[in-house]
């Protein structure tokens, strides 16, 4: 099975008021996140991090989060992650890291990037693009991403603090969201 995240932010203490996460510190967090994890994924799933793993959070602390999260985990860089990936310990934990990809989930095309884009390879064609970045800040981005019927928010902050699958995206994202406004 394939899971997609974002902005996890392990280590990012300020990260909890900023986008008022529903917890009391950084141990309740990272317990919460590394729990919803692991109750969804198995070893043999792949997950992919659509950047921001961590923040802060220096190994060898960060290390031992990575090591209790399971699953293949493929990391799609974002903003925070330039410095982390400079590690060999850090990298190891992945089995890809890149600024960018296109993968296959079933028979969909998924086009990763941890900015939100507003057309991607495919976009007329059925193609979805699942980002971070932005929370679930109520700013402009936000808002003009909501309203792409293909676009997906794999953050945290908007999922639950779990992974979620391709299809729960798009059944959370059609229930929740009136793109009627796009006509293409």
């Amino acid at each position: 099975m394939i899971y997609y995240t974002a902005d996890l932010h392990l280590g990012h203490e300020k990260i909890i008021s900023m986008c008022h996460r529903p917890f009391r510190d950084l141990e309740e967090m990272h317990q919460t996140i590394i729990k919803n994890w692991n109750d969804r994924i198995t070893p043999e799933d792949e997950v992919y991090i659509v950047g921001d793993v961590a923040y802060r959070c220096q190994m060898p602390e960060l290390e031992s989060y990575l090591a209790q999260l399971l699953g293949h985990k493929h990391l799609i860089t974002g903003n925070h992650d330039r410095h982390k990936i400079k590690s060999e310990i850090f990298r190891a934990y992945f089995d890809s890291i890149t600024n960018y990809a296109e993968i296959q989930d079933g028979n969909n095309k998924v086009i990763l990037f941890h900015y939100p884009i507003l057309e991607w390879n495919g976009f007329f064609h059925g193609t979805y693009h699942i980002y971070g970045h932005i929370h679930n800040s109520q700013n402009m981005a936000n808002q003009i991403m909501e309203q792409l019927p293909n676009a997906f928010n794999a953050g945290m902050d908007c999922n639950g603090f779990m992974p979620r699958t391709l299809a729960e995206l798009i059944a959370d994202h059609e229930k929740n969201h009136d793109t009627s406004l796009l006509n293409y």
